[in-house]
């Protein structure tokens, strides 16, 4: 039995809906049931912005294994932006 886990953060970016593009304020991050993807548990996130109501919505469920290969990648992409000169350091 697994008891969710959820965490939120405040995030600047964008997403894209239905109705287009619009403005990231929110990220929720859980480990819960999926809606839809065929596992017991998945990492899920939710991108939003709740100012512009429920259609501002980006959601993405993800198996363990995927979850942890995004963070990878995620991180080594910033790692090489750093070396690069694209970022601060």
């Amino acid at each position: 039995m697994c008891t969710m886990i959820v965490q939120q953060a405040r995030i600047e970016g964008s997403g894209k809906g239905t109705n287009g593009w619009f403005p990231l304020q929110q990220v929720s991050v859980s480990y819960d049931h999926p809606f839809h993807a065929p596992w017991e548990h998945a990492l899920n996130l939710d991108f939003t912005n709740e100012m512009q109501g429920p259609s501002a919505r980006v959601a993405v469920e993800l198996s363990e294994s995927a979850a942890r290969e995004l963070v990878r990648t995620i991180l080594n992409v910033l790692e090489q932006a750093r070396a690069g000169g694209h970022l601060e350091p």
